[in-house]
């Protein structure tokens, strides 16, 4: 019955610790929010220009797929993966 399929985000993070993070994160005002959004799109910035630079061949798909394993894999993922 594929119409009635519950999909779940998946997350590693525990119920309490999400609660305490949403916690903070709405405590936050517009301008602390728009900041810290800020921060994170330049560090993606530095990131893709880092891994730019030691491949310069890769595509746009081969970059973003090393910026995900950088931030959530320690070792290089399986060919095909």
């Amino acid at each position: 019955m594929r119409g009635n399929i519950l999909l779940m985000p998946i997350s590693d993070t525990s119920p309490e610790i999400q609660a305490m993070q949403d916690r903070m994160i709405m405590s936050l005002t517009g301008e602390q929010l728009k900041m810290a959004l800020e921060i994170c799109e330049v560090s993606r910035s530095l990131a893709k220009a880092g891994i730019r630079s030691d491949h310069p061949e890769w595509s746009e798909k081969q970059m973003n797929r090393e910026i995900l394993r950088l931030a959530f894999f320690p070792n290089a993922l399986p060919p095909g993966f």
